[in-house]
């Protein structure tokens, strides 16, 4: 008899799925734990493999296509040439989105929904239409295409130098005549040859769908700037002590990044400063103590950025870190982390100083409480035994949740960090 295949629930905030590629084709005999498909999550790509054995006959979302979780995306079969005429998928059913036909409509549609919520939806943030009618000189442009003159009128301005958006046609439907151009002004505009001429109106734009990754980033990063009170604390420190240590390493054959040494000296300074290594549960309105130190480290990749998490940080060397690290990184650029190898963490880590950036500050990953955006070590001139002499430094800036953490406690913290990194032979102990 027929049965349906749904979605799975590859993630705990998993609501849609993308199947990035099916691995099998209709017709074919499936058996159990044969790969079915890819699927794009919310945080990774990930392979989902056949629980029952069937022969797969019809693929209701093909290749692109995104289905929420427990929705039907292909009929199977027990036997090859059984009958599935007739045969109704079962599983939830997507809810189609209302077409709206203005964005009047649209406003007025969120408008609403944020009086529900207390004012605290999300505005509707719209782009402009393009410009059909515009003065295209005030952007010193000319387009001659969008205006209605004769050839001969186009000509005519050319040899002359004059504007020919500053000319009041007398012809049919405005249209410039070689007799209006004695009326126009010279041209002033910056002239564009004929393959030179803008190719869009003014505020053309094309928009493209968000990834499962991207709409989970946004979400969270959204809801976490609305509802959780941020506040910064930064500490500038002396980089050189960091930088002789991994160089005296080096020369040692053991290899290390500077973000090795900080989540090093960001474990053990957790370690002395737990109300940090917290979190905060919005249900039940209570603070969480994460009584292990896993720290998660955001890395980049072409979909977005997930944060995998290096577990027990605290119990681990510079080069077991340092191994772990690449790894969990690799696996991300490649879409390959398992649940747990993203799913929880007590504290993040951000590193932009690869970029040459010299400071910034990051949201918070909730329900952690707090996160750690390290920018870029810099040439700056540094005070020495009272004699301003040249230095390396390096920005650190704690966001933290207020209701979790007051100033005090992130002060020490970050005091702490400095403590570590500014002596980096505690790290190696």
């Amino acid at each position: 008899m027929p049965f349906t295949l749904t979605m799975p629930k590859l993630s705990p905030t998993m609501e849609t799925g993308t199947i990035a590629k099916w691995r099998v084709k209709e017709g074919a005999l499936v058996k159990a734990g044969d790969v079915l498909f890819e699927v794009a999550t919310d945080k990774a790509t990930v392979e989902h493999n056949a629980l029952d054995e069937g022969y797969l006959r019809k693929i209701l979302i093909p290749n692109g296509g995104e289905a929420v979780v427990n929705q039907a995306v292909a009929i199977f079969t027990e036997t090859k040439d059984e009958s599935i005429e007739g045969y109704k998928p079962e599983g939830v059913q997507k809810q189609e989105k209302k077409v709206e036909t203005t964005t009047e409509a649209k406003k007025e549609e969120v408008a609403k929904s944020a009086a529900a919520a207390g004012g605290l939806a999300m505005p509707a943030f719209v782009p402009a239409p393009p410009l059909e009618d515009y003065a295209f000189k005030k952007a010193g442009v000319k387009v001659q295409g969008r205006i209605l003159a004769s050839p001969l009128a186009r000509k005519l301005a050319e040899e002359k130098g004059i504007d020919i958006s500053t000319v009041k046609g007398s012809g049919p439907h405005g249209r410039i005549m070689s007799r209006d151009i004695d009326l126009g002004q010279p041209d002033a505009t910056v002239t564009f040859g004929r393959d030179e001429e803008p190719e869009y109106l003014p505020g053309a734009y094309e928009e493209e769908p968000l990834s499962p990754m991207r709409k989970m980033i946004g979400q969270r990063l959204q809801e976490s700037k609305t509802f959780i009170p941020h506040f910064y604390v930064t500490q500038e420190i002396n980089a050189e002590p960091m930088i002789s240590l991994r160089e005296q390493l080096k020369t040692g054959g053991i290899k290390i990044s500077f973000n090795d040494l900080i989540v090093r000296g960001a474990a053990l300074a957790l370690r002395e400063h737990p109300e940090v290594n917290s979190g905060f549960n919005t249900v039940n309105n209570t603070i969480i103590r994460f009584k292990t130190i896993d720290i998660s480290i955001a890395v980049s990749i072409e979909a977005g950025l997930i944060t995998p998490i290096v577990r027990y940080a605290d119990f681990k060397n510079l080069g077991e870190i340092s191994t772990e690290v690449r790894e969990l990184a690799d696996k991300a650029r490649k879409s390959k982390l398992a649940k747990e190898e993203y799913t929880g963490g007590s504290f993040t880590i951000s590193n932009l100083g690869m970029y040459g950036i010299t400071e910034f500050v990051a949201v918070i990953n909730p329900p952690q409480a707090a996160i750690l955006a390290v920018g870029g070590i810099e040439d700056r001139p540094i005070v020495k035994n009272n004699t301003v002499v040249p230095g390396k430094t390096l920005c650190l800036t704690l966001s933290a949740d207020h209701r979790v953490i007051d100033g005090s406690h992130a002060a020490q913290f970050l005091k702490s960090l400095q403590k570590y990194l500014e002596n980096p032979s505690l790290l190696l102990l």
